[in-house]
């Protein structure tokens, strides 16, 4: 336990020192200088939609198979409803 948190210590320690070598590719650099808010928020809509398809793909996926399920166990109650009232008549 301790080595790992060692190691994430570590790994946010290396990421915050790498920020400072990580930069925009050149042309956006210039561009960014010359459009300036259209861009950055072009850019911040790009990444917004980015983040959200992940949880958007996965809620739609867990919702239809919330409903199968529901769908499957509603009919699995009915199918044995109407054979014990077929045994008891």
């Amino acid at each position: 336990m301790k080595l790992r948190f060692h190691i994430l210590i570590l790994a946010a320690f290396l990421t915050i020192l790498a920020v400072s070598f990580a930069e925009a590719c050149p042309t956006c650099k210039e561009s960014l200088n010359e459009h300036g808010g259209n861009l950055i928020r072009g850019y911040f809509w790009s990444i917004m939609f980015m983040m959200s398809m992940p949880f958007l793909i996965l809620g739609g996926l867990s919702s239809i198979f919330y409903l199968d399920v529901r769908r499957a166990r509603r009919m699995q109650a009915e199918s044995e409803s109407a054979a014990s009232a077929g045994t008891t008549s």
